[in-house]
C-alpha cells in the first residue's frame, strides 16, 4: 500500500487539491453488520450482493469525448466527486469536486508519451457541472457552481435529488448537497470539516437562487468527530434519507462512522425539517449517532453509496485494508439505520496503468433500468510526488470510469 502520508503532503505542496481521494485514502471504507446481528429482520428484505459486472464502455467513452474536446476552454477535462441527478425534461446534471478545465491537447504529450495532455499550470476550480443529454454531454455551466463561502473555505457539492420547491407544490427544483470545508493543517490538509449546505437550483434554468446551511459543525470542538451529510441520498415513502460520514481516520482513529439523516419530501433547504437517527429514533436539532462503525476495525470513507432495491438497502463503498484502493465491496439492510450485514461479493473494476487508486463509488439510478445497476468509480495518481504533474501529462487519469452491474441474492 503507498505511503499515504507522503501522497498527502505532496498534494498539498503541489496545489492539486484532490480532496475527496484523500477522503477516501485516510478512510479505505469498511461496512460490517452491528454485533448480534446476524440476518434479515424485515420479511419484505432480501439479503443482496453484486451478482455481476461489466465495463460501461460507452460512458467511459464519452467522458473522454467530452474531456478531450479542445473547441472551448471554459468547460469540463477532468474532475472527481462525480454524482447525477435527472431533470424533469430528461437531462441529466453531472456535479463534481475539483476540475479541471481548460484545454486539452493531443498526444504525444510533452514527454513524448502516447497520451492527450493539458498544460501543468491549469488552475483547479472547486466545483463544477455538465450537462447531459440523450446520452451525450453537451455543455459545462460557468464554474465554479457553488462560490467559495470565505477565503481558504471552499464547497464541494455531494448528492442532489429534484423535490417540490415546499411541501405539496407543483413547482419542482433542484436541491444540492454541498460540503464545505475549511483550509487546516496537518492532519487535516484536505480541509476541516465544517458544515452541510444545500443549494437550490432553479428548473428548467439551473440558476442558483439560495445556500441554506442546514448543518453546522463549528462548534464542535474535534474536527474528527464533525459530521458531513450528502454523500449519498435515498427517497422513500415521502422521505429524503441522506448519509453522511466523519473524518475519524484523519485523527489517527482505524475507521469512520456512518450517520443517517431523514428530511420530509421538499423541505431539504429548511434546517429545522431535519431529523437525525439518535441510535433509537429520528430526532430533530439532535446530535446524530452513528448507525455504522465503531471508530476501530468497523467503519466507513468518507464518500460512499445507497440504493434501494425493493426492500432493500444496498451500499457500494471500497473495500478494507490493502484492497481499499482498487476494489468495491457491497453490504445490505432493511433500514437506513442498519443493522448493515456484509460484506457481500467484491470486485476490482478495472483501472489504467500505473500507480492509481480507485475511489469514491457513486451509483445512478438515473441512467440504469432493466436489472442493470450503474456505477461510477473516480480515479487519481497516487504517486508520492509529481501527482499534478502525472494529471496533466495523461488527461484521461483524473476522470471517472462507469461499470454496470446486476445485483443478486446472496448465497
Amino acid at each position: 500500500m503507498p505511503d499515504d502520508s507522503g501522497a498527502l503532503r505532496a498534494r498539498q505542496r503541489t496545489g492539486t487539491g484532490i480532496g475527496l481521494l484523500l477522503v477516501l485514502v485516510l478512510g479505505a471504507a469498511l461496512i460490517v453488520a452491528l454485533p448480534g446481528d446476524d440476518g434479515p429482520d424485515d420479511d419484505a428484505c432480501q439479503a443482496l450482493t453484486v451478482g455481476s459486472w461489466d465495463r460501461d464502455d460507452a460512458l467511459d467513452a464519452e467522458f473522454a469525448r467530452y474531456g478531450d474536446d479542445a473547441s472551448r476552454t471554459d468547460d469540463w477535462t477532468g474532475g472527481d466527486g462525480t454524482h447525477s441527478v435527472r431533470l424533469p425534461d430528461g437531462r441529466v446534471l453531472w456535479l463534481f469536486s475539483d476540475t479541471y478545465l481548460g484545454r486539452v491537447y493531443g498526444p504525444p504529450n510533452p514527454h513524448g508519451e502516447s497520451y492527450a495532455w493539458r498544460d501543468a499550470t491549469t488552475p483547479l476550480v472547486r466545483n463544477s457541472a455538465v450537462l447531459m443529454r440523450d446520452g451525450r454531454l453537451e455543455s459545462t455551466l460557468p464554474a465554479p457552481l457553488f462560490a467559495d463561502p470565505a477565503p481558504d473555505r471552499w464547497r464541494w457539492p455531494v448528492a442532489a435529488r429534484v423535490e417540490p420547491r415546499s411541501p405539496g407544490s407543483s413547482e419542482q427544483v433542484v436541491r444540492v448537497l454541498l460540503w464545505v470545508r475549511t483550509a487546516g493543517q496537518a492532519p487535516w490538509i484536505y480541509g476541516v470539516p465544517t458544515a452541510t449546505e444545500v443549494a437550490t437550483l432553479s428548473l428548467p434554468g439551473l440558476r442558483l437562487e439560495s445556500i441554506v446551511e442546514v448543518f453546522g459543525q463549528q462548534s464542535v470542538p474535534d474536527p474528527s468527530r464533525r459530521v458531513l451529510f450528502g454523500t449519498t441520498l435515498v427517497e422513500e415513502d415521502g422521505w429524503t434519507y441522506v448519509f453522511g460520514g466523519d473524518d475519524g481516520r484523519a485523527a489517527s482513529r482505524p475507521a469512520s462512522h456512518a450517520y443517517a439523516a431523514r428530511v420530509p419530501e421538499g423541505r431539504l433547504a429548511d434546517p429545522s425539517a431535519w431529523q437525525y437517527w439518535s441510535g433509537s429514533a429520528w430526532v430533530p436539532r439532535a446530535r446524530p449517532r452513528p448507525v455504522l462503525g465503531d471508530g476501530r476495525s468497523r467503519g466507513v470513507g468518507s464518500a460512499f453509496s445507497v440504493v434501494r432495491e425493493g426492500g432493500t438497502y444496498v451500499l457500494f463503498t471500497m473495500a478494507a485494508g490493502t484492497k481499499g484502493l482498487t476494489t468495491v465491496a457491497s453490504y445490505w439492510a432493511c433500514s437506513p439505520a442498519g443493522p448493515w450485514h456484509g460484506p457481500g461479493e467484491e470486485f476490482g473494476p478495472p483501472l489504467p496503468q500505473g500507480l492509481v487508486a480507485a475511489y469514491n463509488p457513486q451509483a445512478h439510478p438515473e441512467l440504469s433500468g432493466g436489472g442493470r445497476l450503474v456505477l461510477s468509480y473516480d480515479v487519481n495518481w497516487l504517486e508520492p510526488t509529481g501527482a499534478a504533474d502525472r494529471l496533466s501529462r495523461n488527461v484521461s487519469l483524473y476522470r471517472p470510469r462507469f461499470v454496470s452491474l446486476r445485483l443478486a441474492a446472496t448465497r
